[in-house]
């Protein structure tokens, strides 16, 4: 019998601390506008989560949503700003992690970046990994 997987992780000031009592899907790397934009950087480092293994143990009060399309809410802390997840319409038993807002090392790591068509005109990828114009 295995024994369950827990990760933690936590905003930039602490005040939301969260866990995961299950598995971290891959790790992508989307460089689509909005990712840029919500993150502030080149791209963001995401991973699917189930929403059932998620527990904010800390600060619930300060998740704040945002909803930047119809289908998709961006989800972060509302003393410090740091994104923690989003949710979109369409996998509403999905979470998407933003893999820096972990506390515990992760022992895998990104195996794709999407919708490179769309990164920023500054950044050079550097790395082996596939690269998809859009979502394959």
């Amino acid at each position: 019998m295995s024994e369950e997987k827990i990760y933690t992780g936590s905003c930039l000031c602490g005040a939301i601390r969260y866990e995961i009592h299950g598995e971290i899907g891959e790790v992508i790397q989307c460089h689509c506008k909005r990712c840029r934009k919500a993150n502030g950087t080149a791209f963001a480092t995401n991973a699917p989560i189930k929403k059932a293994d998620f527990k904010i143990v800390q600060g619930e009060h300060l998740l704040k949503k945002f909803a930047s399309t119809p289908t998709t809410a961006r989800c972060f802390c509302s003393e410090c700003a740091s994104p923690i997840i989003s949710i979109k319409a369409e996998t509403p038993d999905t979470y998407r992690l933003r893999i820096g807002t972990l506390d515990t090392p992760l022992e895998h790591k990104p195996v794709m970046h999407i919708f490179t068509a769309y990164k920023a005109e500054w950044d050079t990828i550097c790395d082996s990994l596939p690269q998809y114009d859009e979502r394959p």
